[in-house]
């Protein structure tokens, strides 16, 4: 069974989402401070149930950006942070830190459990290994195998979240053809309705620091000024 860690001070509401997410047929581990929180993911991170961390910014011992950065030293596991702030740089800051996805409190029940249901169902299928998932992509100094989620520069192994891996593969996959940013958000996010073009910049500039011999004059990502990005048909 998929398992769902919630990470939130917020007790009244970590019983709320506990509810929720095991009305869904997943089970919910409760952590109510964040170096709780990263212990339990420590613990889990050799189990195949732990599929997703729901991460809430404002906590009193560590914060959840502080959390995040921590998680993403060891694990790709996909976290949707919970904030109070409406703040664009709060947001910014944690899809660069490698958040995969993020609400703003007060939130739905019914659009907390579609995002948390669209990350995991994203999630176990990239990671179910089936004959199309073993393709595996060739290209100039750059290796992407699909079916290990594993990306190689210059045979040097570079380690991703599991958001910039599909957004990368999904570019990579199609070479040379000019995407906007809201068509990238609506197939890699598989959610158009919280487009966000500095959600799309972020990730962009991210991933190009891990992936590009200079990331400043990018081979492999393309920018197509006025339009969005295409991944180098050369590469």
């Amino acid at each position: 069974m998929n398992s769902v860690l919630i990470i939130d001070d917020d007790k009244e509401l970590c019983t709320l989402m506990k509810k929720c997410v095991e009305k869904e047929n997943l089970s919910a581990i409760i952590a109510h401070g964040g170096i709780e929180g990263i212990r339990l993911v420590d613990e889990n991170k050799s189990s195949d149930s732990l599929s997703l961390v729901i991460l809430d910014v404002m906590m009193p011992d560590i914060n959840g950006f502080q959390v995040l950065k921590i998680i993403r030293e060891t694990s790709n596991i996909p976290v949707l942070m919970l904030t109070a702030k409406s703040d664009e740089d709060d947001k910014v800051s944690g899809l660069r830190l490698g958040a995969d996805d993020y609400l703003t409190k007060p939130f739905s029940i019914n659009e907390l459990m579609a995002r948390v249901n669209s990350l995991i169902r994203r999630y176990t299928t990239l990671n179910t290994t089936t004959e199309i998932d073993t393709e595996c992509m060739v290209l100039k100094g750059m290796v992407i195998d699909k079916a290990n989620r594993i990306v190689s520069v210059n045979d040097i192994p570079v380690e991703l979240t599991s958001k910039e891996f599909d957004l990368l593969s999904f570019l990579a996959s199609n070479k040379g053809r000019v995407f906007t940013k809201k068509q990238i958000y609506t197939q890699v996010w598989e959610d158009e309705y919280a487009f966000d073009d500095s959600n799309i910049m972020s990730f962009i500039s991210k991933l190009r620091k891990k992936i590009e011999p200079d990331p400043d004059r990018p081979f492999y990502i393309l920018t197509v000024r006025g339009v969005g990005y295409r991944f180098n048909k050369e590469a």
